[in-house]
């Protein structure tokens, strides 16, 4: 996408009101973040966002920079698609997949907008955990995936996509719910309720817990199911808690049906990835991914 890199900076720091979400999402630093901030501050002559602590909220000048970034990512979009179809990519089939979190949470809204775009593309899709995807990569059986948590192959090529976070989730009415916070060891006596095995979200928790000197062994692991959808329904039931992308349970936050239990000191985050093998490149598969990185944060 041609664009002023401040401004892309400045429309993910406006989505996720936090210089450290949106470091994270863009693979830079924060401290980089503050810098394109500040830079096109200066630019403007005008301050974009309130800053008072921890937090930040966007100014009324913020407010009116954020609706026409909004509009110019828009008018970006549409010219990548001219300049696409100039190219002739506008006809094929691409076989798609991607890992459950990903299926569930990203890609139904960016498999409508790109066929909505392409209309004579075709596509199929199909879902699974990383470790299925990954196979059906290998197998040729999929042209392109979007995973989490992978284990690298030396045969598969691996992009980055975006940055996602795990939290710690309850039901709101839990009396954990109560906790703002606990320490790492304080999970231990949490009943949880977790991804199966072979998913990548349950190896990206594992391995952060390792971190901090919690064996996985030693959980109080109630149940493991397939699925983000399944665990927020049982969740919904039981006195458990679990860990789940928080893109995966903004609609239950927002109505106030679960609630996020910080862990001091502990952050959990993954990069989705763009997943083909090596060499095996095509015009669709490349427009796919241009496609997906390009109105990911377009809602």
């Amino acid at each position: 996408m041609i664009f002023d890199f401040r401004l892309k900076v400045f429309y993910i720091v406006a989505q996720k009101l936090s210089f450290t979400r949106a470091a994270n999402e863009l693979f830079i630093t924060q401290p980089a973040v503050t810098k394109h901030i500040k830079e096109l501050e200066h630019q403007l002559n005008l301050q974009l966002f309130k800053r008072n602590g921890n937090t930040i909220a966007l100014t009324t000048a913020g407010k009116v920079l954020l609706q026409y970034t909004e509009r110019i990512f828009h008018i970006y979009t549409e010219l990548e698609t001219e300049l696409a179809q100039l190219n002739n990519i506008e006809a094929g089939t691409v076989h798609i997949g991607s890992s459950t979190t990903v299926a569930q949470t990203i890609l139904p809204r960016l498999l409508a907008l790109f066929k909505q775009t392409y209309p004579s593309v075709s596509f199929t899709f199909i879902q699974g955990n990383t470790d299925y995807i990954t196979q059906q990569i290998l197998d040729e059986k999929i042209d392109i995936a979007i995973v989490e948590g992978a284990a690298h192959y030396p045969q598969i090529a691996y992009t980055p996509f975006a940055k996602d976070e795990i939290v710690l989730v309850t039901r709101a009415n839990n009396q954990l719910a109560k906790k703002a916070e606990i320490s790492p060891k304080q999970l231990l006596n949490i009943s949880l309720v977790l991804r199966e095995a072979g998913s990548g979200t349950l190896d990206v928790i594992f391995n952060a817990l390792s971190k901090t000197q919690i064996n996985p062994k030693d959980l109080q692991i109630e149940i493991q199911l397939e699925s983000s959808i399944a665990i927020k329904e049982y969740l919904m039931h039981s006195e458990t808690a679990t860990f789940l992308s928080i893109q995966s349970v903004t609609s239950e936050l927002k109505y106030n049906e679960l609630a996020v239990i910080e862990i001091k000191g502990l952050e959990i985050f993954r990069t989705f990835e763009f997943i083909q093998l090596q060499g095996k490149y095509t015009k669709l598969t490349e427009l796919f991914k241009r496609f997906c990185t390009a109105n990911y944060n377009l809602k």
